[in-house]
């Protein structure tokens, strides 16, 4: 898979402007090559109003785990009063600043022994979902989908069905022969 199948497949809904974020696992086939096309496509996206950034890079497998995000939505998502506090109690501080947390994420990424669940709030996922995931570890959900559902499901599918319809569309435009660059809607 190529790096512009994978941001198609993977985060269609946020370079649509739909989600503020998406995060995908990309194993490249040539690392000295991956290195180029990641600065040139970091550099497209910033002109587009998104941020591409590795958040992980495992040295046994060579794979990276890449985040796409679009600052000014993901900064008002986290700035929230409640999810604000919610990440203060894990541990994060930075008065909310998006860059900041992101950097501790990523720390929290590498050196953690678990998996840093609230991840999901840098992924727009919803407060309570994020919550009721890491207090039931990842059991007793009321629907699954993007994410495992704890509270509002009719808003969740609702969600769901927006971010596989964006997919779908990008994809077949994609093979139609759109680049990446042409389905970013600038933020």
């Amino acid at each position: 898979m190529t790096l512009e199948e994978a941001m198609i497949e993977h985060c269609a809904p946020t370079l649509a402007g739909v989600k503020s974020a998406g995060l995908f696992r990309f194993s490249p086939q040539e690392p000295g090559r991956f290195a180029r096309q990641f600065r040139e496509w970091r550099g497209a996206l910033d002109r587009r109003g998104l941020n591409l950034l590795v958040l992980k890079r495992c040295r046994r497998t060579g794979a990276y785990l890449l985040y796409i995000y679009r600052e000014s939505v993901l900064s008002r998502e986290l700035a929230a009063p409640q999810v604000r506090t919610y990440l203060a109690e894990l541990g994060y501080h930075a008065g909310g600043e998006c860059r900041a947390l992101l950097r501790q994420l990523a720390g929290r990424l590498c050196f953690q022994e678990e998996f840093p669940h609230e991840i999901g709030l840098f992924l727009g996922y919803p407060l309570g979902d994020v919550i009721g995931f890491m207090a039931n570890a990842g059991k007793n959900y009321k629907f699954t989908g993007y994410w495992k559902v704890y509270t509002n499901v009719k808003e969740a599918v609702r969600m769901f069905e927006k971010y596989k319809k964006c997919r779908d569309v990008y994809e077949r435009l994609w093979r139609e022969g759109r680049s990446v660059w042409q389905l970013t809607v600038a933020a």
